[in-house]
């Protein structure tokens, strides 16, 4: 293979044999470049600036330990979870040291720094050499970029690239719900009893109420009006502003399925997006986003070793809840950030900023939140619509309402089923569930 090399830089003649000076030759090296401003846009840089804007060779090196760090790392945790899937062994919480030693770190500051590195302008003959490098170590099929590797011009265009037409064909089927994107399936399952606790690990739960907050359009209820909790909502939203931590830790809501013979359930589902997999957010299913709730929060890591050591890991970090309604009532997507993924876009916002530098953090100051109901429509989106990005691998919880078996003798059955499996991977556009009507 054939490489074209620059004429600005300096090349080593072959027949040199003399020791070089590696300090005067890298200062001489590092004033070949200047430095750019990052980009703004999501989708692709243009690619025309021909390598008139460098970034500093200083945040090219540290890019390069950091990706080197995270595959380091990856590698490490597939390691471990394969020789517990073998074993049959399922994770269990263990709180050690090392989860209290991330409260000590300025997690919030150190992703703020990586965002800022990940902007920065990338020469144009060394993206397609580092996006490969990327590729190899998390898995990631280039095939599918919409757009050839030298037009992102940083990592964070690249991270959050779109694909090609067809990449991710969406399930047409009206009665199924399809996710919203590429991960692997953590958790799923129905929630009963007091409290309505999702699972984290085997050994440790958190409520949905925490996670969402105060909630007008949660339902308390099974068997519930949806349209008359609507038309109660822009009464009670006032309220659960003040009160929403006192409301969702304190005094937890009772979700008791039995009551009323009920005809809807109230389901969820956790998927772990790693940092090789494809990184915007698509819409589940038809539905209209009333309210947005931005809590900000800690950004610990996501990982395996994470969930099964620091508590309340989803309701500490930072996240961005999106509610509203669908053809079978309540639906809530939960983006949760994590360490060095402190930015989570949203398409229909995108005037929201999250990470924000803060002179001080308070865990149980209220979320800002933004209400859509303009009118009484919200924000409309089709089922597959692009809805947000993350700006590496995340994680995303689903809270929705679903039909189950009617009780009462001679009715009609339709039941909603998981065809998900823990641990699947899963891709936009694919159902994680299905209900039928007999």
């Amino acid at each position: 293979m054939k490489y074209r090399v620059s004429h600005r830089f300096p090349v080593l003649p072959h027949h040199h044999t003399r020791p070089l000076n590696h300090a005067r030759y890298f200062t001489s090296f590092a004033k070949k470049f200047q430095t750019s401003q990052p980009r703004a846009s999501i989708n692709g840089g243009d690619g025309n600036s021909q390598g008139s804007s460098f970034i500093v060779p200083g945040a090219t090196v540290a890019t390069i330990l950091m990706l080197g760090v995270l595959h380091a790392r990856r590698l490490y945790d597939d390691k471990k979870t394969e020789e517990k899937k073998e074993k049959g062994i399922e994770s269990e919480f263990q709180p050690d040291v090392k989860a209290t030693f991330l409260r000590l770190l300025p997690l919030r500051s150190i992703s703020r720094c990586w965002g800022y590195l990940a902007s920065m302008e990338i020469p144009v003959w060394l993206r397609p050499h580092i996006y490969k490098a990327w590729a190899r170590a998390f898995h990631s099929n280039l095939e599918e970029a919409a757009l050839p590797l030298d037009k992102y011009a940083s990592l964070r265009e690249f991270f959050v690239r779109t694909l090609k037409e067809g990449s991710r064909p969406i399930d047409a089927d009206p009665q199924c719900l399809v996710s919203p994107v590429d991960g692997t399936v953590l958790r799923f399952g129905e929630l009963k009893g007091a409290g309505a606790m999702i699972e984290q690990v085997k050994g440790f739960s958190y409520s949905v109420f925490s996670l969402l907050g105060a909630s007008p359009f949660l339902p308390t209820t099974a068997d519930v009006d949806v349209q008359e909790e609507h038309s109660e909502s822009i009464t009670t939203t006032e309220k659960s502003k003040k009160s929403w931590w006192r409301v969702s830790l304190a005094s937890p809501k009772v979700w008791d399925p039995t009551s009323s013979r009920p005809k809807r359930g109230l389901f969820y589902c956790v998927v772990y997006l790693k940092p090789g997999d494809y990184h915007r957010i698509h819409s589940p299913v038809d539905w209209n986003i009333l309210v947005r709730r931005h809590f900000s929060g800690r950004l610990h890591p996501l990982n395996e070793r994470a969930t099964r050591t620091i508590r309340n890991l989803y309701i500490e970090n930072e996240r961005v809840i999106l509610e509203g309604l669908w053809q079978e009532g309540f639906l809530a997507l939960a983006a949760i950030g994590a360490t060095n993924i402190g930015s989570i876009e949203l398409f229909i916002e995108p005037e929201l900023h999250t990470n924000r530098p803060r002179k001080k953090f308070l865990h149980s100051e209220p979320p800002e939140e933004r209400v859509y109901e303009f009118e009484g429509v919200g924000r409309m989106l089709k089922k597959g619509d692009e809805l947000g990005a993350f700006n590496m691998g995340s994680t995303v919880v689903l809270v929705f309402q679903a039909p189950i078996s009617k009780l009462h003798e001679g009715d009609s059955s339709q039941e909603f089923r998981f065809c998900v499996g823990r641990g699947d991977r899963i891709r936009v556009g694919e159902a994680l569930g299905r209900w039928h009507r007999s």
